[in-house]
């Protein structure tokens, strides 16, 4: 045997149990394809209910793909980003801390925007109850960034996603425009060749203003919502993300005074230690099936 054949890869960055599972379905379909290469005879020679036994766990486990989880007690999980939301989007408004009512700043408009700094104090002392899991959280931040390249920040303007001022930022270092455009499936005001889109936005019309509730995500605001990054070349900016009006979709910086929603995020995910049953009976599947591949080889071997 080659030592290559014995290398086995797994994700390197931290990932969820359906992407755990899907990794390694896919890596038995992988393993049983190149042994029918190898060992022709031997492969006809299974049971049927072997051969299909493999395809199904293949296929029934998909590609490895962004998802967004509902985990019950007002949280969503992100598997890429292995990030957990608040399912109210606005919950600052709704939990009665920002607004016209609100208990700790009304500002400007009522609705729930606040300024940067007011914005980021509020995510880290928020205390949110899962009443599903009975469990209080308290280690929330805003939404951030990192450069989209992965080196050094870009801020040249550009529609096609490639440099973290513009459109079409599908990067998972860019938290709030991979919700926006991957897991929600929304368009920008202009398409990544620059051309003007008027089904861009929470409506799809490219309308601001209002909310709305978008696949799994409660009062989306058709607005713009603070990043918890600071913009680099000014403490006194940070980057922020336009989810409504003309210019949905758009990544760019402004001045910490102005008043933008809040989104808060943690990290990991609140179901972490319990799979979903349906995940455990495919993981044991591919585990199984693993090990009657190598016995199949043993005895071969003998």
């Amino acid at each position: 045997m080659k030592t290559e054949d014995r290398i086995v890869q797994v994700p390197a960055t931290p990932c969820s149990w359906q992407t755990l599972v899907r990794w390694i379905s896919w890596h038995v379909a992988g393993r049983f394809l190149k042994r029918s290469l190898y060992y022709p005879k031997r492969i006809i020679s299974m049971k049927r209910s072997t051969i299909f036994g493999a395809v199904f766990i293949a296929l029934s486990s998909g590609p490895v793909q962004a998802t967004l989880f509902d985990r019950g007690g007002g949280l969503l999980y992100d598997d890429v980003l292995n990030v957990t939301w608040l399912q109210d989007a606005n919950y600052a408004f709704t939990s009665g801390y920002a607004g016209t009512h609100g208990e700790a700043y009304k500002g400007f408009y009522g609705d729930g925007r606040m300024p940067w700094d007011t914005a980021t104090s509020w995510a880290a002392s928020l205390v949110y109850h899962d009443s599903v899991r009975n469990a209080d959280y308290s280690d929330w931040r805003l939404a951030s960034n990192t450069p989209v390249n992965g080196v050094a920040w870009n801020y040249n303007y550009a529609d096609n996603g490639s440099t973290d001022f513009g459109f079409n930022i599908t990067s998972p270092h860019s938290e709030l425009s991979y919700m926006y455009y991957i897991n929600l499936g929304l368009k920008g005001a202009y398409s990544p060749i620059g051309s003007r889109q008027l089904d861009s936005g929470v409506y799809g019309d490219g309308t601001y203003g209002g909310q709305s509730d978008v696949g799994l995500v409660h009062n989306l605001q058709a607005s713009t919502y603070w990043s918890g990054t600071i913009w680099a070349l000014d403490n006194n900016a940070a980057l922020f993300f336009y989810i409504g009006n003309n210019n949905a979709g758009y990544q760019v910086m402004t001045h910490m005074s102005n008043e933008l929603f809040a989104w808060a995020v943690r990290d990991g995910d609140v179901a972490a230690a319990v799979p979903e049953p349906e995940t455990y009976a495919l993981f044991m599947a591919g585990l199984g099936l693993m090990g009657f591949i190598a016995r199949r080889r043993k005895n071969g071997q003998a």
